[in-house]
């Protein structure tokens, strides 16, 4: 064996040998294999179950601050808790105008917000209230329910059926990307916000929702905002979305009409 090819040998056993022991030390972890979810009867991942997120986004889905609460009678118990934000980038891409009308929304929230009338708080917003919702499948269609004022929504998969109207929940389209449960949803009112710190769109609003399971009890959200009314680009929020485990796990009934009609209608009330 001449003395090049002994070194190239010499060479090709190190590599060898040094990628045996790469792969076995434990400081040096294996790339994880994506996660496939348990399947339905119809063979689509399966997010049957109650979920639930864990952050402050209702209060400001951008990045906020410990701050003093709305009624200083309560003191710290309904403080605004600090957040980091879902937002990614970390800024919201408004118009001027746009970005005028959040802050005088984020000013008088408390006459405004949508939430504190017990109106339906639209897509994404219900996904990341303080509250769980349920996901149930079947073969056509996905059901979403939400604890908060026992709102619901049907996401038609496969389907390319056009909105009647303007819908405070909007309008759901489906449909399944490998792993992912991918929704379309339009002609959502234009009332809605995206939090309690005024975040708003138009009726131009696009949503576009990603699910997708990472393991067992955990999904992660993804929604994609389109609104050329309100924003200068498409932006995006993320986040997990966290199982409910309980044996007994199941949504309540919270029907806040009724906390509501005092503080909407109390001076129509004859004397």
């Amino acid at each position: 064996m001449t003395r090049h090819a002994r070194l190239a040998s010499a060479v090709l056993v190190a590599l060898a040998l040094g990628s045996a022991i790469a792969a076995c030390a434990p400081g040096v972890p294996a790339t994880p294999a994506a996660f496939r979810a348990p399947r339905t009867p119809e063979g689509t991942p399966d997010l049957n179950g109650i979920w639930q997120a864990n952050s402050s986004a209702n209060w400001n889905i951008e990045a906020h601050p410990a701050k003093q609460g709305p009624v200083f009678a309560l003191g710290a118990a309904f403080s605004v808790p600090p957040g980091m934000g879902v937002v990614e980038g970390d800024e919201i891409p408004y118009l001027p105008e746009a970005l005028a009308k959040r802050n005088a929304n984020g000013a008088s929230w408390m006459t405004l917000d949508p939430e504190v009338k017990c109106f339906m708080p639209g897509i994404p917003r219900a996904t990341y209230m303080p509250y769980p919702f349920q996901i149930v499948q079947s073969a056509d269609n996905v059901l979403f329910t939400y604890e908060y004022a026992s709102t619901s929504r049907i996401v038609r998969m496969n389907s390319q059926e056009k909105s009647p109207a303007p819908a405070w929940m909007g309008w759901s389209l489906g449909r399944w990307d490998g792993e992912t449960l991918v929704i379309e949803v339009t002609d959502q009112m234009e009332e809605t916000w995206f939090d309690r710190a005024g975040n708003h769109h138009s009726d131009a609003l696009k949503v576009t929702e990603r699910y997708t399971a990472t393991d067992t009890n955990t999904l992660q959200y993804e929604a994609t905002i389109e609104d050329p009314k309100v924003f200068s680009k498409p932006w995006k929020m993320s986040m997990p979305l966290y199982r409910r485990r309980e044996p007994n796990a199941r949504l309540m009934e919270y029907k806040c009409v009724e906390f509501a009609e005092e503080l909407m209608y109390g001076q129509f009330r004859k004397k």
